[in-house]
């Protein structure tokens, strides 16, 4: 139960860290859609580890493989499978967690679940699950085709926040640094925090933004399937994320409805349009067509290369420090897999609205 996501593009995701593979299971994708292995490899390649030095050190090629769904370049509307295997597992680094809870990690609550849990490198409660959430967001992009644009970046780390954009940022200019940060002047304030708290140990947080354009107006359905709503689940299933946010969010209530409210107008194209956009577009749960614009807090990692007092699975007082290769700040990783999520919700809300109107 819970590995399953979605209404009709369903996404199922499987895999330990340290197993032999990881991936998806994607059923709901109409037949016909062109998709090929190199579609979802440009996306995994952007989540992959160890592409610089304020991310984790695990070495993997993270090739995907489709093994079903697919024939001739065109999905056949049957369930398609990806599979990334793991070539880089350091199982030794975690023989000492087996033993013990480590602060603010999943050891304790997946006992207390499952009664027994894969220690090696946190297994399923690794962020390493979401190569599977890339590679089917891979796939629900081409769903939306290229009218469909769904970019994310770091808006901030720690205390250190770039400007407020209005427009989306180009993919150049986000992927210029390794902080994913499209302002040049605080991505390198970011790089150099995340540096130093690495080398003393510790570890930190941060805000991802993402925004989605030429959504059309009317996905979503309420009341509990509400598209803000499917976001906002879709964001804290992420590993490590701890708030969310759309348009003003939490800002509004600092604010009057004579403030904050968008006025509509036609525009030149006889197009209904707001002058604003703090509903962050979405109303009573549909999409207003327009620009749909929402952040992800995303707390520090919990593994630290600090000494810090815990408890043994014997409830005896210890010791751990972290081992094992970890991402001081994982924010700038969690860039692709924000999109990846906001495309899958985006695809599912799409095909369900097929079904709405006659």
């Amino acid at each position: 139960m819970g590995n399953i996501f979605g209404k009709i593009f369903r996404v199922a995701s499987f895999g330990e860290s340290h197993g032999p593979a990881v991936g998806c299971v994607v059923d709901g994708c109409p037949s016909g859609v062109e998709l090929s292995e190199s579609d979802i490899q440009k996306e995994l390649d952007r989540r992959r580890p160890g592409q610089s030095a304020i991310s984790t050190q695990r070495r993997e090629a993270d090739l995907c493989k489709i093994l079903s769904g697919v024939y001739e370049g065109k999905t056949l509307g049957t369930p398609i499978c990806v599979l990334v295997e793991n070539l880089d597992q350091h199982s030794f680094d975690y023989s000492e967690i087996a033993k013990l809870w480590r602060p603010s990690h999943a050891d304790f609550t997946y006992d207390a679940k499952y009664g027994r849990r894969d220690p090696r490198g946190g297994g399923r409660s690794s962020a390493r699950e979401t190569v599977g959430r890339v590679a089917a967001g891979a796939i629900a992009k081409k769903i939306l085709g290229p009218s469909v644009t769904i970019r994310a970046w770091v808006e901030s780390v720690h205390s250190i926040a770039m400007p407020l954009l209005r427009e989306m940022p180009s993919l150049e200019d986000i992927e210029s640094n390794a902080a994913r940060c499209p302002h040049a002047a605080t991505a390198e304030k970011i790089i150099e925090f995340i540096k130093k708290t690495k080398a003393e140990g510790d570890s930190v947080g941060g805000v991802v933004r993402c925004r989605m354009e030429g959504l059309p107006a009317g996905l979503g359905d309420p009341v509990f399937d509400r598209f803000e709503a499917a976001l906002a689940k879709a964001m804290l299933s992420l590993p490590a994320t701890k708030g969310f946010d759309i348009g003003s969010g939490f800002a509004a209530t600092r604010s009057y409805g004579s403030q904050n409210n968008d006025i509509f107008y036609i525009d030149s194209g006889a197009k209904v349009r707001t002058k604003t956009n703090r509903a962050g577009g979405v109303l009573g749960g549909i999409t207003s067509g327009e620009a749909v614009d929402f952040r992800v807090a995303f707390k520090p990692v919990a593994t630290i290369a600090k000494e810090q007092s815990t408890i043994s699975t014997e409830l005896k007082e210890t010791k751990v420090i972290g081992r094992g290769r970890h991402d001081p700040c994982v924010v700038p990783r969690a860039v692709p897999i924000v999109e990846a999520m906001a495309a899958i919700v985006a695809a599912d809300a799409m095909l369900m609205q097929r079904a709405a109107r006659i």
